[in-house]
């Protein structure tokens, strides 16, 4: 039995923030709650994945300054 994700036919959105320049990111939401994240520039390259919980506390953490730097 396999535990892989099926990739296919998710719908990649861009940050409406993005320049335009082709240099962000893309996030897509998967079939079991969780994100899918590309680079813009390689949209055939790798794919991070994560779950519910673990794109729910990088959110939170983005929104409380957790990886602000000085």
């Amino acid at each position: 039995m396999s535990n892989a994700l099926n990739l296919t036919g998710l719908q990649w959105r861009k940050s409406t923030r993005s320049g335009g320049n082709n240099d962000c990111v893309e996030a897509a939401d998967l079939p079991n709650g969780g994100m899918a994240v590309r680079d813009s520039k390689d949209p055939d390259g790798p794919i991070l994945c994560f779950t519910a919980a673990e794109w729910e506390a990088f959110v939170v953490g983005v929104k409380d300054g957790e990886f602000d730097t000085q």
